[in-house]
């Protein structure tokens, strides 16, 4: 089995995970790419590759496999463009684009190519998730009529925060909806196999400025947070509360799909455990591979007691495209199309709240589900 030769862009929070991940998935970290040659070198020493690099190029040039994008959103397209006519595979963070045509663009460079393109839906990769999904959607089982949950943080909850994701021109014009809403739905249409259709969407902040560049305030033009409701392509009601101003809630992602014979509630916090309710009786059930409907290898496969946890999501989503590289595709892997989905629904919820009534999500005969 040959070794995926990866480079890194992006010297950030997300850079050093998706180092982590490249290395903990057996891949070779050849090269990292920072704004400047010192922080391209900087970012080597860090993260463990051989190579600091200041361009994308000097990368490339390197060799290698796959370029995994982590830098602003607002410099994602060219990264993953060059990438794909030097003929090499990518995993670009999310939103895949600022807007839905440059990400329809990017989808359609990638599909012509025929390289492996994915996007980190990671959130897919838990047990707990897998095992809801498997749940809901087996054969004979009665699909959930009311989908809701929420995500919330906190990391802007001081209004003197800041982070180049406020600003729309780094960041684009959604930025909590944009940044976690996204996984929310995508895990929402994963784990149940229905499609939303439809948004109806309220944004809010929760300060007006925030500090800019030079210290000063400056208007706030993106969301701290967005209240959704929405129908699917069966009819089901949905809503789900985003948030990433709520004092107290770090990384507080939750799901509950509710159905005539079953409900399935998760908590990205407390991922061991998946709770299943009955119309006369409930049930906490832990992850634990050896129990009999758990999912396969090598989704959970730590011996219970053993917490799965964010870096382990991780390393499997890397995993399963490095294999994709090789010629085997993982069921469930996150692609371009879905980070191209994700841009659908973001221009939506944008639209529904800028006129304040239900929009409708266009959805390509060639977009299919995961």
């Amino acid at each position: 089995m040959r070794t995926v030769r990866a480079a890194v862009v992006g010297t950030g929070f997300m850079g050093a995970v998706h180092s982590r991940s490249i290395i903990a998935a057996g891949g070779d970290l050849v090269a990292v790419v920072g704004s400047s040659p010192e922080k391209g070198r900087a970012g080597a020493e860090a993260f463990g590759a051989a190579l600091g690099a200041g361009s994308v190029d000097e990368a490339l040039d390197a060799g290698v496999d796959v370029l995994h994008v982590c830098t602003p959103n607002a410099l994602h397209a060219d990264h993953v463009q060059a990438a794909l006519e030097a003929g090499c595979a990518v995993v670009c963070e999310k939103p895949l684009a600022t807007d839905v045509a440059t990400a329809d663009r990017l989808t359609r460079l990638a599909a012509r190519s025929g390289l492996i393109a994915t996007v980190p839906f990671v959130y897919r990769y838990y047990a707990s998730v897998r095992e809801a999904r498997a749940r809901i959607q087996a054969p004979g089982a009665a699909p959930p009529w009311l989908l809701h949950g929420s995500y919330l943080q906190d990391w802007l909850a001081d209004p003197g925060a800041t982070n180049w994701r406020v600003d729309a021109e780094v960041g684009g014009p959604s930025r909590a909806f944009a940044d976690i809403g996204v996984h929310w739905c995508d895990l929402a249409e994963f784990v149940t196999g229905q499609r939303i259709v439809r948004v109806l969407a309220q944004l809010g902040r929760s300060a007006a400025s925030r500090p800019g560049p030079d210290g000063t305030h400056v208007p706030v033009t993106t969301e701290d947070g967005a209240v959704v409701s929405f129908t699917t392509d069966t009819g089901a009601l949905g809503s789900v509360v985003i948030s990433q101003a709520s004092a107290g809630r770090k990384n507080a992602l939750s799901f509950s799909f509710d159905g005539p014979d079953a409900s399935y509630v998760f908590h990205q916090e407390t991922p061991e455990t998946l709770w299943i309710g009955g119309r006369h009786a409930n049930r906490t059930v832990t992850r634990d591979p050896g129990r009999p409907g758990s999912p396969p290898a090598p989704y959970g496969a730590l011996p219970a007691g053993h917490p799965q946890g964010y870096y382990e999501c991780f390393a499997d989503f890397v995993a399963d495209t490095y294999a994709a590289i090789r010629g085997r595709t993982a069921e469930g892997l996150p692609r371009f199309a879905d980070g191209l989905r994700a841009a659908r629904i973001t221009e939506a919820v944008l639209a529904s709240a800028a006129c304040g009534a239900w929009t409708d999500i266009p959805t390509d005969t060639e977009e299919q589900p995961t």
